[in-house]
């Protein structure tokens, strides 16, 4: 199992800036994309942010033009970085793999501890 150990995540006031950093234990190529998602209380855990292995990157309209992805599949490290952050980002953003599932077809049961963002008016 691959372990994804998450980071940066931090208290910012409104417009303020933060880079999360992603460290996978496993190679990253091996999926078809990673993604940065995002649980805020009381919600469902949501995709922001996609980055294939092609390079394929695909935002959430919430995020658009404010976030940006990156991976570097040497180090086995995904990116996120927020800009122009808003209340409405404060969540747990987690990291993993896109799609979400496992070998067996499966939603992964795997998640990562997350780090917390939250974001003050």
């Amino acid at each position: 199992q691959v372990q994804l150990v998450e980071s940066g995540g931090g208290l910012v006031q409104s417009g303020g800036s933060l880079r999360l950093s992603c460290a996978s234990s496993g190679s990253i190529s091996n999926f078809y994309g990673m993604g940065w998602y995002r649980q805020a209380p009381g919600k469902e855990r949501e995709l922001v942010a996609a980055i294939t292995s092609d390079v394929f990157i695909q935002y959430a309209d919430s995020v658009k033009g404010r976030f940006t992805i990156s991976k570097d599949n040497a180090k086995n490290m995904v990116s996120l970085q927020m800009s122009s952050l808003k209340p409405d980002d404060t969540a747990v953003y987690y990291c993993n793999k896109v799609p979400p599932v496992d070998s067996d077809g499966r939603e992964t049961a795997y998640w990562g501890q997350g780090t917390q963002v939250t974001v003050s008016s």
